[in-house]
């Protein structure tokens, strides 16, 4: 699929380019966007990478992550049935899904990374991806947010009165699209074209029965590393369980004084002036959860006889592979993005497109910003910001379109980044399940925001 999509892309930014006289910024995009992806995305996570993925190997050495995946095994195996209840993927998936719904954008891309190598580690066809790894990336995609931090942010800059007032409508949204891509996924992968390999199917039956699954060297010896050190764990000393007790108790009356200030003989924050105890309570579990999982984690495993400063290293270490790993991806898609961007493709569509979505009532002003989002994150946002500069920060445009954003993702960008760090390139059903969650997060933003702003 991506094979055909890269190649259309390409095709159609230099015969649109040429076609309007553009070719020269066609050509320097290129060039601006393949020094992007190395310098300006590649070599930026570098930090980030390392420190998450440090965090992460203290967290499943520990134990946490499996007695995350063990809490909620039974909703997790009905998602992904391929994925043995107590692999260490399970745990990943879901703390990657809790920092994407806090809008903890640093966090959640080192998570999901380290996911996608867990899942790899069951992939007995290297390559290709396998269904848990479309189905996380379909739910990854959907954009699960809590606040859109980001739309309310421009529209509050802009002087709206309400710029919370999306915040349902992108709950919603995000809601519809996750278990829509969810859908899509499941249904997709068992139309002939998308089925994987024989061996895949095979592995697949395999672990639906509960048969031992033979993985590749690299991914068994991990498992066995994992279960080496978690039959040497020390269990929690009743003063253990005290201190993480009050640990967690500190960090609840935080949390308090954030949403309740005046209780506290405290001044309201300036960007909490005005908003809801909802919209408050989920700003301050955003503000306090990057604190409290850099300490809590490293906490828990220490009380666990866990050597955290070593094992922080050996996990940071992986986060300079990873970041040089998916380079070629990004390379790959953003360079083939920005060249139909510079050649004028998006408004050639946006003409073409404009009278059928006239006689079903979308509003074609949305239209290049629907366009771009799943291609470009900042794109995105600059025709965003142009509609609410246009219409107003009220208006039902800049409303709809800060839901649309809130509420969305870059697929493009996402499949490029996770699959790169895991050498995927047949991609099978993955980017259809994403662009499906988008779809529907557009049609329902567009309908939902009708009836709640009109």
């Amino acid at each position: 699929m991506l094979n055909h999509i890269w190649l259309a892309l390409m095709l159609c930014a230099v015969l649109v380019g040429g076609w309007n006289g553009q070719l020269k910024d066609v050509a320097d995009k290129a060039l601006e966007m393949a020094n992007t992806a190395v310098v300006g995305i590649s070599i930026a996570l570098i930090g980030v990478m390392a420190l998450w993925l440090g965090i992460m190997r203290l967290a499943e050495r520990s134990g946490l992550v499996a007695l995350l995946a063990r809490a909620l095994k039974p909703i997790m195996r009905r998602i992904f049935p391929e994925v043995p209840p107590e692999h260490p993927a399970m745990g990943s998936m879901l703390m990657n899904i809790a920092a994407n719904m806090l809008g903890l954008g640093n966090a959640a891309t080192p998570l999901g990374l380290r996911a996608m190598k867990d899942l790899e580690s069951l992939n007995k066809t290297p390559g290709t991806a396998t269904n848990a790894m479309c189905t996380f990336l379909a739910i990854n995609t959907s954009g699960i947010q809590l606040i859109p931090v980001t739309a309310i942010a421009i529209l509050a800059a802009n002087k709206s009165t309400n710029p919370t007032a999306i915040v349902g409508t992108s709950i919603l949204c995000t809601g519809c699209a996750a278990v829509s891509g969810v859908v899509m996924a499941k249904f997709l992968e068992k139309l002939p074209v998308f089925r994987g390999s024989r061996d895949s199917d095979a592995q697949n039956e395999k672990l639906k029965n509960g048969q031992p699954l033979r993985t590749p060297a690299a991914g068994a010896e991990t498992e066995e590393v994992a279960v080496k050190e978690a039959s040497t764990l020390q269990p929690l000393k009743w003063w253990g369980t005290v201190m993480i007790s009050v640990f967690i108790l500190l960090f609840g009356f935080l949390f308090l004084r954030m949403v309740f200030p005046e209780t506290f003989g405290l001044p309201v924050a300036a960007d909490m002036v005005g908003k809801s105890l909802f919209v408050r309570g989920v700003g301050s579990v955003s503000l306090l959860s990057i604190p409290f999982l850099l300490s809590a984690i490293p906490l828990f495993a220490t009380l666990r006889r866990v050597k955290v400063y070593e094992e922080f290293v050996d996990g940071a270490r992986e986060g300079f592979d990873v970041a040089i790993r998916i380079i070629p991806y990004l390379v790959a898609m953003l360079v083939a993005v920005g060249m139909f961007r510079a050649a004028g493709g998006i408004d050639l569509l946006s003409r073409l497109l404009a009278p059928v979505l006239n006689k079903v009532g979308f509003p074609t002003d949305l239209l290049p910003m629907v366009l771009v989002r799943p291609l470009s994150g900042s794109g995105s946002l600059g025709f965003f910001t142009e509609l609410v500069r246009q219409f107003g920060a009220d208006s039902l445009i800049a409303r709809m379109a800060g839901t649309i954003y809130g509420s969305t993702e870059t697929t493009f960008y996402v499949l490029a980044v996770y699959f790169g760090s895991v050498a995927i390139k047949r991609t099978r059903h993955a980017l259809l399940a994403g662009l499906a969650a988008d779809l529907v997060s557009v049609v329902v933003a567009v309908i939902v925001c009708r009836g709640v702003f009109s």
